[in-house]
């Protein structure tokens, strides 16, 4: 029985096997994918590793269809997480319509100390006496110990209303951290990479912003106000604008909003794909709508605007000219 242990197969190959996984567990492979993937496994061993690892992953997650449980193959061999995210959306791209009902990027969030999912608002009561509310697909961490209470956004949005307390509360974000000063805000973070931004809305207090790799803070913002925190750094704070707010009462709010940034918007709450055609994009919309049935929010567009809401499948939904 030999001692040595197989290397981990780089993420290029894991790539690989998580597309034959998808592949043959996607309900239209037939004999010529069989074939083709064997012939991969057999054409190299590193191949066959990571393979037997897809394999494993599938079982382990038992009632989990493979094909989601497939990105945590790039977990095992590198702990970037923006790199994950980058291997989930190349796997999307070959997934079928059934898997396009998942999100794939909260698996990379399942070790988070908190979540909720797609369409869900959570509210978590922290040891201090802090409540949290998460949106939706948002994703925190929480550190509570003798001198400080903070909490680290994964994804999504939160708002936050703190208890009195000693300990200076804390927000880490990828572009900075957030010194809550007596505060109730929110904070959402959007965008992947480079380009990613966290939007920060104060509605009671104030909050001490202190962008990444600074030694003091650059901006304080008080009650009232919101900004946005960028790889440029901050922008300067502006009135809180009433749409930044609306979720956390379950509520998605336009005023004059083009139409594809409404169903950017409301897609965040719905499983699966909502695509809104160029040829309505630049439509219109104001009101306020509910976020607890998103179907009936598509059939109030469709009643008032000249378009059509196309279901092709049950996750997979497209706004059309009427």
């Amino acid at each position: 029985m030999s001692g040595t242990v197989a290397p981990a197969p780089d993420t290029a190959v894991l790539r690989e096997a998580a597309q034959w996984l998808v592949r043959l567990h996607s309900g239209h492979a037939d004999a010529g994918d069989r074939a083709a993937c064997e012939a991969w496994r057999q054409a190299d061993p590193a191949h066959e590793h990571a393979w037997q690892r897809a394999e494993r992953l599938s079982q382990k997650f038992g009632a989990v269809p493979a094909k989601v449980g497939v990105p945590v193959l790039a977990r095992q061999v590198r702990s970037n997480r923006r790199a994950a995210l980058r291997t989930l959306a190349l796997l999307a791209t070959a997934a079928p319509a059934a898997w396009l009902g998942w999100r794939l990027a909260p698996w990379d969030n399942w070790t988070s100390d908190h979540r909720s999912a797609t369409g869900e608002r959570k509210e978590l009561h922290l040891a201090d006496g802090t409540r949290v509310l998460l949106d939706t697909n948002s994703a925190i961490d929480v550190c509570i110990d003798g001198t400080q209470r903070t909490v680290r956004l994964r994804a999504g949005a939160i708002s936050i209303a703190t208890a009195a307390d000693a300990r200076p509360f804390i927000v880490e974000t990828t572009q900075g951290r957030l010194r809550a000063l007596g505060t109730r805000f929110t904070v959402r973070q959007d965008g992947e990479d480079a380009q990613q931004k966290i939007r920060l809305a104060v509605t009671e207090g104030a909050v001490e912003v202190t962008l990444r790799d600074a030694s003091s803070p650059a901006l304080v913002v008080p009650a009232g106000q919101q900004t946005v925190l960028g790889s440029e750094g901050a922008a300067a704070p502006i009135t809180v604008s009433p749409e930044s707010q609306a979720w956390t009462q379950g509520v998605l709010y336009a005023d004059n909003l083009r139409l594809a940034d409404f169903c950017a918007e409301l897609s965040r709450y719905r499983l699966g794909l909502l695509h809104c055609s160029p040829d309505v994009a630049g439509l219109r919309i104001s009101g306020a709508f509910q976020l607890r049935d998103t179907d009936y929010v598509l059939s109030m567009v469709a009643s008032t605007l000249p378009v059509q809401v196309v279901t092709r499948t049950r996750w997979w939904v497209t706004v059309l000219p009427a």
